[in-house]
């Protein structure tokens, strides 16, 4: 199977006073959108006449799970998905990436998937499409950035995103550090002493590693904020772009507070992942009562 993507294109956003650009990976698939795209594309350009089953742990939610059950009905594959617990309201009432990933035939374990010899009927996904295979489509984003950025002529450019394992952000801040572009991220899932142990595992050289910023406050994965919610709603309002809502509005707070200290013309990677937001919005209209968002 081959999928070809199109460079996803650039947007331009003036928000709380400055002016901003959107690399818009949310449009490149409607199901491998944002950095699945990128992180699983090895898998998407290649045949292997041998697989038979993936494998891969994470959240009951994750958008990672929900492109992996795509790849594996499109090719016939099992796809057995393990996680640490479903909660009992998703399981009685499936929504999201959850609901999609059943409807794709997903088999759901609860554990960890026992650690193997290395089998060629199977492909082992770690979770969140942490590994070396990943680099590929990042780099690939890097070139569309670099052409980008050659033909506007920018002299200083920062990328910002936020991460999760942190995959994308290392392997573009690697491809992106020849060209003088820096690349710089915050911590959705743990803190910087997490994603630098996750840097590691892919990358050796911290000369490679993106530079980290983060919050005075601690956030925990997955819990409501109100600060969360209300500034995703205010960038949908005021910029018609509408944001993942597990890793985007920290990731947005988390710049307005160090922009000042990031150079030159900021580039921010919308990395989709909006169909998650089914569920999440469940979630924040029940706590908040906030009807006006249902009008989106």
């Amino acid at each position: 199977m081959i999928l070809t993507l199109e460079a996803s294109p650039v947007e331009e956003i003036f928000w709380r006073g400055g002016r901003f650009f959107l690399k818009r990976d949310d449009r490149l698939h409607p199901d491998f959108s944002g950095n699945k795209a990128r992180k699983f594309y090895y898998f998407l350009r290649r045949d292997f006449p041998r697989v038979e089953q993936i494998v891969s742990y994470g959240s009951p939610q994750s958008n990672a799970m929900y492109s992996l059950s795509v790849l594996a009905k499109m090719r016939g594959w099992r796809f057995d998905y393990y996680v640490d617990h479903i909660p009992l309201q998703l399981r009685e009432y499936p929504v999201g990436n959850y609901r999609a990933a059943l409807e794709n035939g997903t088999i759901f374990h609860i554990g960890r998937p026992l650690e193997s010899h290395s089998d060629p009927a199977t492909l082992r996904i770690e979770e969140g499409g942490r590994q070396k295979e990943a680099e590929e489509g990042v780099a690939l984003l890097a070139q569309e950035i670099v052409a980008w950025y050659r033909d506007q002529r920018i002299e200083t450019l920062t990328v910002f995103l936020p991460s999760g394992t942190g995959t994308t952000a290392l392997y573009l801040a690697k491809h992106l550090s020849q060209e003088g572009i820096g690349v710089v991220t915050t911590p959705c899932v743990g803190d910087g002493d997490y994603l630098q142990r996750q840097f590691a595992l892919l990358e050796k050289d911290s000369l490679h590693w993106p530079g980290i910023v983060d919050l005075p406050r601690k956030y925990h994965f997955g819990r409501l904020y109100g600060e969360f919610w209300q500034i995703w709603l205010e960038l949908y309002r005021q910029t018609g772009v509408e944001f993942d809502l597990l890793y985007d509005p920290k990731g947005w707070l988390t710049l307005l507070k160090h922009r000042a200290d990031l150079p030159g013309e900021i580039l921010y990677l919308h990395q989709g992942g909006l169909k998650g937001n089914e569920s999440m919005r469940m979630r924040y209209e029940r706590k908040w009562a906030a009807g006006s968002a249902r009008s989106m």
